[in-house]
């Protein structure tokens, strides 16, 4: 079990990562805002793309690792 929470969170880091920035990034070239949108695009990255990327990252790293092993 401890197992399957440590690969978890090995795969949820650079989903966090890929999260906020790739979303910042695809914010800051969509957004319609004309005054903060460099600040949109971070605070959406941070606290709502990371997050939610890293909860998927987790999910999937746990899931894989609890499949078992064929051959």
């Amino acid at each position: 079990m401890l197992r399957r929470l440590a690969i978890g969170l090995l795969w949820a880091v650079p989903a966090y990562g890929l999260g906020a920035f790739g979303g910042g990034y695809f914010i800051y070239l969509t957004s319609a805002n004309q005054h903060d949108r460099s600040v949109e695009a971070a605070m959406t990255g941070a606290f709502v793309l990371g997050p939610l990327a890293a909860l998927i990252g987790f999910l999937i790293g746990t899931w894989r690792a609890a499949k078992p092993k064929v051959g």
